[in-house]
């Protein structure tokens, strides 16, 4: 690579789902996945992490987690895609751009990785053929209605990485993107 170029960098999204495929219930709880994990298992979670330079999410994930002082994400940079930014917050930057000048501002800014967080954001960075790996965790839960996770969203072809099973009854899954 020349010098002087810059590369895009990885795109993850890590997220879990009842096994009907909802990431919340109607009214935006996760207390059904509080009550299916269990704290002695590792969900590799916090490895991805280690490995994630910023998090991207939609409003309504950051709604959720909004509250939380300090953020959960270490020093991290946080972009919040909205139309409506919140009040102003150390470490988040809210964003009216399109996938393309995100991915743009973090190429200049050195980022290796990023985290895509939220279904609607997942869904539009699928849109893009942005993402380049899924790894999602499966509760053992069917919630029969709630917020999905790619209803409405693009056809993704995916190659297996890997897949680990839980004692209870979770199940990650990761995914490469096929191009």
């Amino acid at each position: 690579m020349g010098e002087g170029l810059l590369t895009r960098p990885r795109l993850s999204v890590f997220i879990a789902t009842s096994l009907d495929g909802y990431i919340a219930s109607a009214d935006g709880s996760l207390d059904w996945l509080h009550a299916a994990a269990r704290e002695d298992e590792d969900y590799g979670y916090d490895a991805f992490l280690a490995g994630v330079d910023a998090l991207a999410m939609g409003r309504g994930t950051y709604d959720h987690i909004a509250s939380i002082d300090p953020l959960p994400y270490g020093d991290r940079p946080v972009y919040v895609f909205t139309h409506r930014p919140p009040p102003a917050r150390v470490g988040v930057t809210f964003l009216d751009v399109g996938v393309g000048e995100a991915i743009a501002r973090w190429t200049d800014a050195g980022y290796r990785r990023v985290y895509i967080d939220g279904g609607a954001l997942i869904r539009a960075f699928l849109a893009a053929d942005a993402i380049d790996d899924v790894t999602i965790t499966v509760a053992p839960i069917v919630l029969g209605e709630g917020i999905p996770l790619f209803a409405g969203g693009p056809r993704v072809a995916l190659d297996l990485a890997g897949a680990t099973s839980f004692p209870s009854g979770m199940v990650s899954v990761r995914y490469v993107v096929r191009r």
